[in-house]
């Protein structure tokens, strides 16, 4: 396959996925942005968090929310728990990676708030804990997955959403992941600020 087929390639499957996730998983973005919004009314706040590639979708969402997404508004309140190297690390060498975000969301964390998780579907032991610490803390989940869901689908509850990418490729959920991020900006802005 020569470079420019390559392009094609990696274009045309992204396109793909993004369409069948348009078809699958739109009632369930409305449904997670409607959550958000609800909490924000609420005068929640969002923690999110994820691993790698995912942790920078977290701090994607979190910077668009205190900042802005297409339009000046008031800041809204969401702290990316991937975002600290120096509490990351902290954590990791004095209790254990595992521990790295149950241990900031038991500190942060209050009813009613919402925990917004990044996942390609890989099994996480942090994120599996921080699943549970939410649960404990009185906060819903919403998990963005991949893959089969992995570890994380079966520690959801009735009450959490869970947006799982079609695909098997982590570069598609991850492109995949960035969109619907966008989609719940814009969703979250059209709800509070017309």
């Amino acid at each position: 396959m020569n470079l420019q087929s390559r392009i094609n390639h990696h274009f045309s499957e992204s396109i793909a996925i993004q369409q069948d996730a348009l078809l699958s998983l739109s009632e369930l973005i409305e449904l997670a942005s409607q959550r958000l919004v609800t909490a924000l009314l609420n005068d929640r706040k969002i923690l999110t968090c994820g691993n790698g590639s995912s942790a920078a979708c977290a701090i994607l969402f979190a910077s668009i929310m205190l900042n802005q997404f297409e339009r000046d508004r008031p800041a809204l309140p969401a702290i990316a728990l991937s975002a600290d190297p120096v509490t990351l690390s902290a954590i990791a060498s004095d209790y254990h990676f595992d521990d790295i975000f149950s241990k900031q969301l038991r500190a942060l964390g209050q009813s009613g708030d919402i925990l917004l998780l990044y996942t390609d579907g890989r099994n996480a032991i942090n994120l599996a804990k921080v699943i549970t610490a939410a649960h404990d803390q009185g906060l819903s989940v919403i998990a963005l997955n991949g893959k089969d869901g992995g570890m994380m689908t079966p520690l959801l509850n009735e009450t959490d959403i869970e947006i799982r990418a079609p695909s098997n490729s982590s570069a598609r959920i991850q492109e995949l992941h960035v969109l619907i991020s966008h989609c719940l900006c814009d969703l979250i802005d059209c709800q509070l600020f017309g």
